[in-house]
């Protein structure tokens, strides 16, 4: 049983990244090793509902969440349907396996007298260490690219005089953010200095200290420390900071399609999950004005 004409149809045809394609083939093999281990399944067509819910029940006991359950699920929906749509298949058994719910869960957020604490901080002033990974910081706060959009933005990608940068998100779909004054300064800088660090030229924009791009973990552990280091949140990744980013913009009056747009989100609902937090903030301000509060 090949998976392979399916995640050819997702990087060639969906033009999903390669991230993406690599969590859609583990999240396929994982199943097909169960479908061959425990049933015996050789063929798609075998593959019934009640072989996907053992299957997710079994993973379950092994620890698995309902997060995970929920885009495992959506994995093999998604193969599914393709087998269907090329006939390998007559019926996709993965329509009547009910998702679990989840739980809504608010976006963590760095408050803003904490992220001046961080951003002013002696650790983050001197040479070129120092101000790459402020900047990392900076950038991530101030235009809420996810992860891998840091890890890939090139040099090519950036306008100074325009004051604005092309970011390459999900899909390979662009889009264009402006550049607020003080990141486009710490920008200039660090391209000074990057010259004396970068020995061949690769064209990425963030280096290490020898000179070569940056990857997913360099970028995690950074902003791991440095949260860990000057904010009380439990929880500390790259996603924290554009979740602080669409936050404050919210609080501070944007508008949620603005919002959507900045972020790269395709949909909507995935923007409106920040309407829960700016609610908070909303509820403080009536407590405290309101005369009758």
């Amino acid at each position: 049983m090949s998976i392979e004409p399916f995640l050819n149809y997702l990087k060639d045809e969906k033009r999903y990244s390669s991230l993406t394609l690599l969590a859609y083939k583990k999240d396929l093999e994982q199943f097909l090793t169960y479908c061959g281990t425990i049933n015996d399944i050789r063929n798609f067509g075998d593959v019934t509902p009640k072989i996907i819910r053992e299957w997710v029940m079994m993973k379950m006991s092994e620890g698995w969440t309902v997060t995970t359950v929920r885009r495992k699920l959506s994995s093999l929906r998604t193969f599914f349907r393709f087998l269907m749509k090329e006939g390998v298949v007559k019926e996709d058994p993965t329509e009547i396996v009910v998702m679990p719910k989840t739980g809504r869960r608010l976006p963590v957020f760095v408050p803003d007298y904490q992220m001046d604490i961080m951003l002013d901080a002696e650790e983050l002033q001197g040479g070129f260490h120092e101000l790459r990974d402020r900047l990392v910081l900076l950038m991530a706060y101030y235009t809420g690219m996810r992860r891998s959009e840091l890890v890939g933005l090139k040099l090519r990608d950036i306008d100074f005089s325009g004051k604005s940068i092309v970011v390459t998100g999900k899909g390979n779909k662009q889009r264009l953010l402006p550049l607020a004054d003080e990141l486009v300064e710490d920008m200039k800088c660090y391209m000074e200095l990057r010259e004396g660090i970068v020995s061949r030229e690769h064209g990425y924009f963030f280096v290490t200290d020898k000179g070569q791009p940056v990857y997913d973990k360099f970028i995690y552990r950074l902003v791991e420390k440095y949260l860990g280091m000057f904010t009380t949140l439990s929880k500390k990744s790259p996603h924290v900071l554009r979740h602080t980013f669409a936050t404050q913009l919210l609080n501070n009056g944007a508008c949620i399609e603005a919002i959507r747009e900045l972020l790269g989100h395709a949909d909507l609902s995935a923007t409106q999950v920040y309407t829960h937090n700016s609610f908070e903030s909303l509820i403080k301000v009536f407590n405290q004005a309101h005369p009758r509060a």
